[in-house]
């Protein structure tokens, strides 16, 4: 350990920004020297925080007379229940595996408030030790997450092998137009070389290996709005678009809204039943007003009410044997 003053009182700003707690009597029988040497390295640190305002914003090292020690405050810093609900979200996410949300969860941990840290550690103990990781076919999502990324803001063709969902493996010459994140997965929208209007869905965490190509004539072509999409689409499954409406008589019409974004309410009809209009993009749609059972009935278009009585017949079917 360097000696010196200088270093000490870097040493004392860097452990204060990590989250220790500064104890004057502590360091001083640390390093050595008085208390008053330690005292006034705090003293230098208070302000230059104070005279660099417009460098460090609000951050202060204030004194606990409760605990006998300094703490560095930044609103900069995630206060803990921030981080815990950032947490959360991760964990219900699903997105990464066990060993990259570890990773993400202890940056994150040193960029926090040190207040109440023993209590978060044991809440986000819990949490991970019951983590249900996603299955990937990929060695690093956010590996190819990023180098996806780089290529649609270069405009660049790739090539991506892929396992489709029967695990097959295919290769796809692409132009990557947007990644978004919906219901456990990343995914790529992407438009194939030889059809720049229909786009395509891929799994991120499904894609083996991306060979990024120098060409960029079509990709410079390629538009995509995936604010719109995520209003329209459900589950990510590719399809037309349509304007429904389904009669819904479940216990929360917010709960449709919600997850409906283009969801509107057309008619109030009484004895909790509701008429509902949404326009919605692919077959994801199907899936989800499947899964709410007696409680919706879908009156309109009349191609898609078609669709899904023979969809119930299908399933009843496979009961009725």
């Amino acid at each position: 350990m360097n000696g010196t003053k200088q270093y000490r009182l870097l040493e004392i700003f860097f452990r204060a920004l990590r989250g220790e707690d500064i104890s004057v009597s502590g360091l001083a029988a640390e390093y050595g020297v008085s208390s008053k040497s330690i005292s006034r390295s705090i003293a230098e640190i208070k302000a230059f925080l104070a005279d660099r305002r417009e460098l460090v914003g609000n951050t202060e090292l204030e004194y606990s007379y409760r605990d006998k020690c300094y703490r560095l405050e930044m609103d900069e810093l995630l206060s803990s229940k921030e981080l815990f609900a950032l947490v959360e979200v991760m964990i219900g996410a699903r997105a990464f595996s066990a060993e990259e949300l570890h990773v993400l969860i202890n940056k994150l941990k040193g960029v926090t408030t040190p207040g109440d840290g023993k209590t978060l550690s044991e809440l986000i103990r819990k949490e991970l030790y019951h983590y249900p990781q996603v299955r990937h076919e990929c060695e690093s999502v956010q590996d190819n997450l990023w180098q996806l990324i780089n290529c649609i803001n270069d405009r660049k063709e790739i090539t991506i092998d892929y396992y489709r969902m029967d695990r097959s493996f295919v290769t796809h010459r692409l132009i990557p137009a947007s990644v978004m994140f919906s219901d456990y997965y990343f995914y790529l929208i992407a438009f194939s070389t030889s059809d720049l209007e229909k786009p395509l869905y891929f799994r991120i965490d499904r894609i083996k290996q991306i060979v990024t190509h120098r060409k960029r004539e079509k990709a410079r072509n390629v538009s995509f709005d995936e604010g719109k999409l995520r209003r329209q689409s459900l589950y990510m499954w590719p399809g037309k678009l349509r304007n429904i409406r389904f009669e819904f008589a479940g216990p929360s019409v917010q709960a449709v809204l919600d997850k409906l974004p283009t969801a509107r309410i057309i008619e109030r009809m009484g004895n909790g039943r509701y008429l509902i209009g949404a326009e919605t993009y692919g077959d994801g749609i199907k899936m989800w007003l499947l899964s709410q059972g007696s409680w919706v009935k879908v009156t309109a278009p009349e191609d898609f009410v078609e669709e899904m009585k023979r969809e119930l017949i299908k399933a009843y079917e496979q009961y009725d044997t």
